[in-house]
C-alpha cells in the first residue's frame, strides 16, 4: 500500500507564514494559527510544503489504509484559504448561516479572506471539529 504523501515536516511555520507574499493572505494565516492553537492547544506544524496543522490523529479506512492527519489546518492556496476540518457541514447550518462567503466540500472550508466571514462563527465551526475529531478518533 502506498504512503500517504502529506507527513509532518520539521520546516518552520513561522518562515513559510513569512514568505507569503500577499500581506492580508500572511494576516489571516496568523489569525488561523492564533484560532487552530487555543482550540487543540498544540504548536502549529508544517504538513508537506504548504499545509499548516495542529496536533494529529490516526484513522484507518475500510480498505485497510491508515495514515496520520492534522485535528485541524489551514493551507494558503493561490485561489482561497483552505481550512482543514471534520467532514459534517450540512449538520452545522446553526453556525454557518449567517458566516459570510465560503465554498464548503467534504471536509474543506474554502475562503478568500477572512475580512469575508464572521470569525466567531469560524471559531465555534474549528472547536466543533476538533471536539468530534478527538470523540471519534481519540486523544493524540
Amino acid at each position: 500500500m502506498a504512503e500517504p504523501k502529506t507527513k509532518p515536516t520539521k520546516k518552520s511555520v513561522a518562515a513559510y507564514i513569512a514568505a507569503i507574499p500577499d500581506a492580508g493572505t500572511r494576516r489571516d494565516c496568523k489569525t488561523l494559527v492564533t484560532m487552530m492553537k487555543k482550540a487543540t492547544g498544540s504548536a502549529p506544524k508544517m504538513w508537506g510544503p504548504a499545509i499548516v496543522g495542529f496536533d494529529s490523529y490516526r484513522y484507518t479506512y475500510a480498505s485497510g489504509r491508515s495514515g496520520d492527519w492534522p485535528v485541524a489546518a489551514f493551507s494558503p492556496r493561490k485561489q482561497d484559504l483552505v481550512i482543514y476540518l471534520m467532514p459534517g457541514f450540512d449538520e452545522k447550518t446553526s453556525i454557518l448561516t449567517g458566516m459570510g462567503r465560503f465554498r464548503a466540500s467534504k471536509s474543506c472550508f474554502y475562503v478568500k479572506r477572512l475580512d469575508d466571514i464572521d470569525l466567531e462563527r469560524l471559531d465555534l465551526l474549528i472547536r466543533d471539529s476538533v471536539e468530534r475529531v478527538r470523540r471519534h478518533y481519540g486523544p493524540a
